[in-house]
């Protein structure tokens, strides 16, 4: 009986169906285990992960048997995929199943932010306080330009969302041509980078970690934005330049920025984030819901059993 090792967490009821046709060792404190994870993997035909879990090195070289690694998430930035193709791994990430989640978040990410720090008065107003002049000045969504750098599922996704709230969408993605039918189809302009960053009132970022991507949005890119604009990173830490963003925020350069992930994960204390205004940080939760969980997590068991199934027979 083929053997599966799922060393995060994932949908109880994607586990369940697993069980009932392999080995299944699911053990989500694994990622934080080297040893015991190196172990349960001597034998494991396939390997199911989220982000935390390192698909290299040592525990890659451990798993002597692997033939599948199902990412429970679209990003591949923790899974060496070159040792994979090397020794025929399958990859298979649950492209398009998280879609809708981080488009919400985008979409809430922009309204909290384009109407300034409205979101922080609760405390002040139960405290009997009315600082309402101060927060007069918040901006709405519609009318205002969107720029999506990364134009895949997720971006997709977001420009119908924020379309329907009265946003104009532009997108950079340098893989989709400029007489892709997608362009007309989502009623999205294709811009340079940056020519985007100049025209938009909030940008969101929809690529992969590369080493085209990292360090993307540096001290000069970030200084090519509008003024005022806001800036939302759902897809990998990294390809903002976190202490430049920073310094745009303090200076009051850029309007707000909110950030779901981070060069290294989790944040650590002392950040040179901590003290920036007009900051929300949260914890690479973006793609994270009840129903994206669902989605994410039957989709990859569904596919890693029929890979694991079709292999045996």
């Amino acid at each position: 009986m083929p053997r599966i090792v799922i060393s995060e967490s994932m949908d109880a009821p994607a586990v369940a169906a697993l069980v009932r046709d392999f080995d299944v060792d699911y053990r989500p404190g694994l990622v934080d285990d080297e040893a015991a994870l190196a172990a349960a993997l001597a034998d494991a035909d396939g390997w199911i992960v989220r982000n935390r879990t390192q698909v290299r090195g040592a525990a890659l070289a451990a798993a002597r048997r692997l033939r599948v690694v199902g990412r429970l998430g679209v990003g591949l930035d923790n899974i060496d995929l070159a040792a994979c193709a090397a020794r025929g791994i399958e990859v298979m990430p649950a492209t398009g199943a998280n879609a809708e989640s981080v488009a919400e978040y985008v979409l809430a990410m922009a309204m909290i932010l384009l109407r300034g720090a409205a979101y922080l008065s609760t405390t002040a107003v139960a405290a009997g306080r009315w600082p309402r002049q101060m927060l007069s000045q918040g901006r709405e969504v519609s009318g205002k330009t969107i720029g999506l750098v990364g134009f895949g599922s997720i971006g997709r996704v977001t420009a119908r969302k924020v379309a329907a709230m009265g946003m104009r969408v532009v997108a950079y993605d340098p893989v989709v041509p400029d007489d892709s039918p997608a362009w007309a189809e989502h009623g999205v302009t294709p811009l340079p980078l940056d020519e985007l960053l100049a025209r938009s009132d909030v940008v969101s970022l929809h690529l992969p970690l590369t080493d085209s991507t990292r360090g993307l949005l540096g001290e000069a890119r970030l200084a090519r934005m509008k003024a005022g604009a806001i800036l939302i990173n759902s897809a990998r830490g990294g390809i903002v330049d976190e202490a430049a963003l920073a310094r745009a925020l303090s200076s009051g350069r850029l309007g707000g920025a909110a950030l779901d992930v981070f060069d290294r994960e989790p944040l650590a204390a002392g950040s040179v984030l901590a003290e920036a205004p007009n900051l929300i940080l949260t914890p690479h939760v973006a793609g994270v819901t009840l129903e994206s969980n669902e989605r994410v997590s039957g989709i990859i068991a569904e596919r890693v059993a029929s890979f694991l199934g079709s292999a045996r027979g």
